[in-house]
């Protein structure tokens, strides 16, 4: 296969969309090759590059089961348990604490519980 065709940013034809744009109209890209780039130049660095793939080959989004729904529920549920404590934090833990704050700032929970 050959280069892919570069288009210059909002100079793409008809026909060609992102992932986002696919998104919107229902569409997936379906196991297809991305189809040709976007590119957007920047003044500092090198331009931002967007993939497109042919809407024509696109395929409908395949809808949510209760399967999914409830693997998903699970998945957010589990982002709120802390791994230390093994309470739910209220919250989704964040990945940069790797626990809930209680457990991250133990010395100024205590403060709090005082006041």
């Amino acid at each position: 296969m050959g280069a892919l065709p570069v288009f210059r940013w909002r100079l793409a034809p008809d026909g060609y969309a992102t992932r986002r744009q696919l998104r919107a109209r229902g569409l997936r890209p379906g196991g297809q090759e991305v189809a040709a780039t976007l590119e957007r130049p920047r003044r500092r660095r090198g331009p931002l590059v967007a993939h497109l793939y042919r809407v024509d080959l696109a395929l409908p989004v395949r809808p949510m089961t209760p399967g999914r729904w409830a693997a998903l529920a699970k998945a957010n549920a589990a982002r709120r348990i802390c791994p230390q404590c093994r309470r739910d934090a209220g919250y989704v833990i964040p990945t940069s604490l790797g626990t809930c704050v209680t457990c991250a700032f133990p010395e100024s929970s205590d403060c709090l519980r005082s006041a």
